[in-house]
């Protein structure tokens, strides 16, 4: 029901690895903060957007589909309040800094609530043979973007099910863009591959980004830019032989962040603690040095950090020195501010890597002050704060 609350819950305790303390923020049901690529945080409150199954009919595991509608978090009181009753599960979800609007998949639709007014409006809804990938609302508030690509009837399972077939089998992939306002849609990009993480510019509503998706190792060049206005195309970090490039989101400050880990590397882990597709390479055993780097939206490289350090995500801190990362066991910092690049443990994150909402997609908040986390520690995936 929507405007129904639920008190503070969690607990507080102490990192065995590093001493810092560590805010767990939920227990009831599985709980999923915004994309690696997204901001759950509110730029102006102490507040948090996340996905939440506690309302649901049914008490489900991670990978068993769990019904999830929209909360907010309040965070210096503990208390969650249900912000949308959908009869589906919500999927993918994005939102304005502020949280004014939120922008989310639910079904074959696509809506966007305003949190202000409680006007909740459907901007898309599909009725061709396509899958929706996740939203992503332009920075002067009058598109929404979001990737469609042919629906080919494959399962995403746990543990990357699907990953490798998708990638061949799909030969329709789409930019489509809508209007916030309900208006209309077009298709401002086709393309004979699948395709994914659309996200515009934090700093021009006219400029993107999206990519080539699917193992890292077999897409030939994954980071592409698009002006929607123009409809123009054109591609970022041209890729050599070598490289294995993904993981790409905006800074704050407008440039694009990328992991390039080298041949056989496939950008994935699963459960097992192994790659999903390039399972005959282990991590670093080839004679590439792994590095991340920073490009800008007009594909001049602007600066270069080798990595001897191996994360499944990072995210960068709001002036681009700090990255927080997900090792396989645990969630460093990782200072890219000098030359050579150095670790410190930032906690133990415990999770087994099964689901995608289990996977810990650590981000830093608008301020830099603080990380969120998920984990699925106990069975069910909870979210975790940092406080620096």
């Amino acid at each position: 029901m929507i405007g129904r609350t639920w008190p503070a819950e969690g607990r507080t305790f102490q990192d065995p690895q590093s001493g810092r303390i560590i805010r767990q923020l939920t227990t009831k049901g599985n709980n999923v903060h915004l994309y690696f690529t997204e901001n759950a945080f509110d730029a102006r409150a102490h507040t948090i957007i996340f996905t939440s199954d506690r309302s649901a009919a049914e008490d489900r595991a991670p990978h068993e589909s769990p019904h999830y509608n929209i909360f907010q978090m309040n965070l210096d009181s503990g208390m969650s309040t249900q912000l949308t009753d959908e009869a589906e599960s919500v999927g993918r979800v994005t939102k304005t800094p502020d949280s004014q609007l939120i922008a989310y998949s639910v079904g074959r639709q696509i809506k966007i609530l305003n949190t202000q007014t409680g006007e909740n409006r459907v901007v898309y809804t599909e009725t061709g043979n396509y899958t929706l990938g996740g939203p992503s609302i332009s920075a002067n508030r009058r598109y929404l973007g979001f990737a469609r690509n042919e629906d080919v009837s494959i399962d995403h399972g746990p543990n990357y099910g699907g990953f490798k077939s998708r990638f061949y089998d799909i030969k329709d992939g789409r930019i489509t863009i809508a209007y916030l306002d309900g208006s209309g849609w077009f298709d401002a990009f086709k393309d004979t591959h699948q395709l994914s993480h659309f996200q515009f510019s934090p700093d021009d509503g006219t400029i993107a980004m999206f990519c080539h998706e699917g193992p890292w190792n077999l897409v030939t060049q994954r980071m592409w830019s698009l002006d929607v206005a123009s409809r123009n195309v054109w591609p970022l970090h041209r890729q050599a032989a070598n490289d294995s490039i993904g993981h790409e989101f905006w800074t704050h400050n407008g440039l694009i962040f990328f992991d390039n880990r080298g041949p056989g590397h496939d950008g994935t882990i699963t459960s097992d603690l192994t790659q999903a597709v390039a399972t005959a390479v282990a991590v670093n055993e080839n004679e590439f040095s792994p590095y991340v780097g920073l490009v800008d939206r007009y594909d001049n490289l602007i600066s270069k950090i080798d990595m001897p350090y191996y994360c499944n995500h990072y995210h960068a801190h709001p002036n681009n020195t700090v990255l927080v990362g997900d090792d396989v066991d645990k969630l460093v910092l990782i200072d890219i501010a000098g030359k050579t690049a150095t670790l410190e443990v930032l906690c133990e994150h415990k999770t087994s890597w099964y689901t995608q909402s289990s996977h810990c997609h650590p981000t830093w908040s608008w301020d830099g002050k603080k990380i969120l986390f998920a984990s699925d520690e106990g069975g069910k995936v909870q979210l975790y704060l940092i406080e620096l």
